[in-house]
């Protein structure tokens, strides 16, 4: 199985890529964290926002694997536990399916990536910096396989 997070951005601060790249090696082979950083539409160009979110659509659509089980991350998605997310894993890892978390840019979603996807899934009530939600995912993805195999990272 193989976990991509398709995000919005790119040229990310340090701290960002650092924060990321630490979790994403933690993960054992199995469960794989991929990255794939999709351009942001220039801001420059007159361009209204849904435009912006209309080409950005396009870029993630064509980054997203053939049949991989995608999961769009938007505010007004379903709020979850660690533990739900570590019950989702493992119907994922028995499946085998390859899964697409999609982050998006400043704006969002467009509204046709989000119909695409077959989960919505919120990560915090709070709004967050769209770059920061890539290390944040990381680390619950690799919480939830902790929580898995009973691994001391995960306490409560």
């Amino acid at each position: 199985m193989k976990l991509l997070i398709v995000s919005v951005g790119h040229k990310m601060p340090d701290w960002i890529t650092a924060g990321f790249n630490e979790y994403a090696k933690r993960m054992p082979r199995e469960a794989k964290i991929e990255l794939a950083e999709i351009k942001p539409e220039p801001r420059t160009t007159g361009k209204t926002t849904a435009q912006i979110m209309e080409a950005e659509a396009q870029r993630i659509q064509s980054a997203l694997p053939q049949n991989c089980l995608r999961i769009a991350l938007d505010e007004r998605g379903a709020q979850t536990t660690t533990k739900q997310l570590a019950a989702q894993m493992q119907e994922w890892m028995r499946e085998g399916r390859d899964v697409a978390f999609i982050v998006g840019g400043a704006d969002g979603l467009h509204d046709s990536v989000k119909r695409s996807a077959q989960q919505l899934l919120a990560v915090s009530a709070f709004t967050l910096p769209h770059a920061f939600v890539r290390v944040l995912l990381a680390e619950q993805l690799y919480r939830a396989h902790s929580l898995m195999h009973n691994h001391p990272y995960h306490r409560e």
